[in-house]
């Protein structure tokens, strides 16, 4: 079985888009606290760890995009073969976080649990659809997964030292649950 992102404690730092213009640059999204600053990383790999990125320069596009110059794409075809490519990190390559603070990475396989202490299940991923992050959950009884939103009302406390992060679902859910 392949390693996934999450095994290997990578931390996903951005995507390409589209390829822009035909010198082989790319439309990048970042997902660093200072987008520019992706391009101090270093080397940046695929999932897989199979392929790695070096970024020789960006620069910003509207509000929410950065165009990249890749090392070794010099063309629109070679740009065009990277479009959706996410890129990693390793997790130890990051600085440690501040006090109160985490890497969304950091959530991968904490317990999550109800507040009186009813376990719900290991975190499988940190979504992110384009509304805000959501936790995915995978039930300790087995069956799909759960989706919470990633609020201060959702996950109240989150306790890295404990493995565990406290969940009160929306009233809704727990009435959809009760009926």
């Amino acid at each position: 079985m392949m390693e996934c992102a999450r095994e290997k404690k990578l931390v996903l730092l951005g995507r390409f888009g589209a390829a822009h213009g035909v010198r082989g640059e790319i439309r990048l999204q970042s997902f660093t606290a200072d987008p520019l600053a992706i391009v101090s990383y270093g080397p940046l790999t695929d999932e897989s760890g199979a392929r790695a990125f070096r970024l020789l320069s960006v620069r910003p596009q509207g509000k929410d995009m950065l165009v990249a110059r890749v090392e070794g794409v010099t063309d629109r075809p070679g740009a065009e073969a990277l479009t959706g490519v996410e890129l990693y990190l390793p997790r130890e390559k990051l600085p440690a976080p501040e006090e109160d603070e985490f890497y969304l990475a950091d959530l991968i396989g904490l317990r999550a649990e109800m507040r009186d202490g009813t376990l719900i299940g290991p975190i499988v991923a940190v979504r992110n659809f384009g509304a805000g992050d959501i936790l995915e959950v995978a039930p300790e009884a087995g069956g799909e997964t759960l989706m919470f939103p990633f609020t201060k009302a959702v996950v109240p406390t989150i306790d890295l030292p404990a493995g565990r992060v406290l969940i009160a679902p929306p009233a809704e859910v727990e009435e959809d649950e009760a009926g």
